[in-house]
């Protein structure tokens, strides 16, 4: 039961931070902030959790781009600019990027923590 806790506050942080980046449409919040959200929250998840990091990763990062494809198939303004299938694809790149250096260095502070402790 304990690793369905993990995964499910991974979904939530994740759908958490795709709901604050679609509520920057007006550009209150800047694009660093949802970078460092995501990395943050993998970092944390990674280093915190040994149990299937990478699954954690995945569930934090895929709602980011699946919101704003969503949002393109369905012809709804977006914050992203330009708002093509390319844009998407290349912020799902660069968000995944960042997603697995927050997982590794999540790694490896557990690493150092089982070292340390």
């Amino acid at each position: 039961m304990k690793k369905y806790i993990i995964y499910i506050v991974s979904a939530v942080a994740g759908i958490t931070i795709s709901m604050i980046d679609n509520y920057a449409m007006n550009g209150e919040i800047s694009p660093i902030v949802i970078v460092m959200l995501l990395f943050l929250s993998v970092t944390a998840l990674s280093a915190f959790n040994p149990n299937n990091v990478w699954l954690n990763a995945l569930l934090v990062w895929i709602w980011l781009p699946a919101s704003h494809l969503i949002k393109h198939l369905l012809e709804m303004p977006d914050s992203i600019y330009p708002n093509t299938y390319k844009s998407i694809l290349l912020l799902a790149l660069f968000t995944f990027t960042i997603c697995i250096v927050g997982l590794l260095i999540g790694i490896g502070i557990r690493r150092v923590l089982r070292t340390v402790l």
